[in-house]
């Protein structure tokens, strides 16, 4: 097999299990084929540790802002205004990730949606894609992009974990649908269903690391390298070669991300 060129479209490598190791990450990554990396904000304080990370590596990694559903109560209009002015850095390609997680509720409910539905306002202000963060919210979710036409700069439903159904929902509200290293587990019957129903220009390829390792690693801390076990998986799924999906995928995150190929 050739060495494949990926695009981890969603990774925290400013998570202390990556970046007190971020030399020999980065490393390790480039030799698996993964040209790119998008680190991506939870917070103010990993927001503004992404744009750094993108501005030391400029070309390789790129920056998302913007505060995740578990710290939704953390913003107010002050930290948005901080977070839109560092969003208009040019390291910084989507504002994300955001959205509703009922699975925790580690932030309430309402305050969630509204800390949604401001980012998602924020964003469009600034023409920016919008990354995903959807657990056991998947109705909610939806009325909120379509309330807000949250898809009109595109976006992406990161780490999917919906119906098939939702996913080709995703895709004509704009948004671009990522898969991680859930589509390699024994028990993924609705991320395989998923995958299946977007089409190929639609696409992506994400680790999540250092969380959702794939399989043979199960257990174990993810990072960009172990990118080529899910992009298998998903060749697998779409019938096409692994090389293929890999370049299809790369080309997808370029396009949704704003990026010169």
């Amino acid at each position: 097999m050739e060495k494949l060129r990926l695009f981890d479209s969603h990774c925290h490598l400013d998570d202390q299990k990556l970046y007190g190791d971020l030399e020999d990450v980065l490393q390790r990554a480039a030799e698996a084929g993964v040209e790119r990396i998008t680190n991506i904000g939870c917070d103010w304080p990993s927001s503004l540790m992404s744009v750094r990370l993108a501005e030391r590596y400029p070309g390789r990694i790129y920056a998302a802002v913007g505060v995740h559903p578990h710290d939704a109560d953390s913003l107010d209009a002050k930290m948005l205004e901080r977070l839109k002015e560092l969003a208009q850095l040019p390291q910084v390609v989507a504002w994300g990730e955001i959205g509703l997680d009922y699975h925790y509720d580690n932030s309430p409910r309402d305050v969630q949606r509204e800390a949604f539905a401001l980012q998602i306002e924020a964003a469009k202000e600034l023409k920016k894609p919008i990354i995903i963060h959807d657990r056991e919210a998947h109705q909610d979710t939806l009325d909120i992009i379509k309330k807000h036409n949250g898809g009109v700069n595109g976006g992406i439903f990161h780490c999917f974990s919906g119906s098939a159904e939702m996913a080709r929902e995703c895709v004509k509200l704009g948004f671009m649908v990522a898969f991680g290293g859930a589509v390699t587990f024994k028990n993924a019957v609705h991320p395989l269903e998923a995958a299946a129903a977007v089409p190929l220009d639609m696409l992506l390829i994400e680790t999540d690391a250092p969380y959702m390792t794939p399989v043979p690693f199960r257990g174990k801390t993810n990072e960009p390298a172990r990118m080529c076990y899910t992009a298998e998986k998903l060749a697998e799924i779409k019938g096409i070669s692994v090389e293929e999906l890999a370049d299809i995928t790369y080309r997808n995150a370029c396009k949704v991300f704003n990026i010169a190929l």
